[in-house]
Formats: structure tokens, C-alpha cells, sequence
């Protein structure tokens, strides 16, 4: 599985929530974040070390309801876990070894978004050409 990949599906995943609006967008992400927390809990790769990580992660998630930044905190702790289960052999699709892996390289893409605010990135284009458009029939 190349980088770019996991990248590209960090990015589809940040352009198909900006299709969902605010206030909604926030809180969809902080159940998101919850589900991904417990994503490894079948595979039992790391013991009881999964419920903690699990009760960890909902944890951030319960505060991610009302916090892109919690949200944003979340998706980098998922980060860290899936490179503990990549470098322990136990990813988190039992069929593909390196589905671990590409999870550590798409949630920092989500991540950062989440760090900014999850803002729409439609909207945000949506701008940017108004105000080409507007620069361009100054000019």
C-alpha cells in the first residue's frame, strides 16, 4: 500500500464531511472518533490494553462533542495506537498486514483538519473563487 493512498483517503474523507454542516459536522466527527477508538477491540492484538485505549478514546470523544480540538487529539491518539499495532503485528484489517499503517498515514491527514477547525473545504473553495472572480472584474 503506497503513502499516497492512505493520504488520498485522508483528504476524500475531510471533503466528504464537508458536505455535512455545522454544528452536525463536529459531532459526527466526535462519534467517528469513538467507533475508530474501538476498532482494534475484536482483533484483542494488545489484551485488556485495547478497553483502555477504548475508554480513552471515548473519553476524548465525549469531549469532542462540543471540541474540534479534542476531536483532532483523538484521531492522533488513534494515529499512535495503529503504529503500536503495526509494529506489534496485529493490524486492524487481519487480512492486509499493512492496514495498520496505512491508518497511521491517513488519520494525521484528519487530524489536521480537526486542529483547524474542521472547516468545509467546499465552502473554503467555494470563497476562494468568489474572490478570484472578484479580483479578476476589478481588474
Amino acid at each position: 500500500m503506497g503513502y499516497l493512498i492512505p493520504i488520498g483517503i485522508g483528504v476524500l474523507y475531510v471533503l466528504l464531511m464537508s458536505l455535512i454542516r455545522e454544528p452536525h459536522r463536529r459531532r459526527f466527527n466526535a462519534i467517528m472518533v469513538a467507533g475508530a477508538g474501538a476498532a482494534y477491540l475484536s482483533g484483542g492484538g494488545l489484551g485488556g490494553w485495547e478497553f483502555a485505549f477504548a475508554a480513552l478514546a471515548t473519553y476524548v470523544a465525549f469531549r469532542g462533542l462540543d471540541s474540534w480540538t479534542f476531536i483532532g487529539i483523538g484521531w492522533l491518539l488513534h494515529t499512535a495506537w495503529d503504529v503500536v499495532h503495526h509494529l506489534k503485528g496485529s493490524p486492524l484489517i487481519p487480512f492486509f498486514h499493512d492496514s495498520s499503517l496505512g491508518c497511521a498515514i491517513c488519520d494525521p491527514v484528519i487530524a489536521l483538519w480537526c486542529l483547524r477547525g474542521g472547516p468545509s473545504l467546499l465552502e473554503l473553495l467555494r470563497n476562494r473563487n468568489k474572490q478570484d472572480h472578484r479580483a479578476r472584474a476589478a481588474g
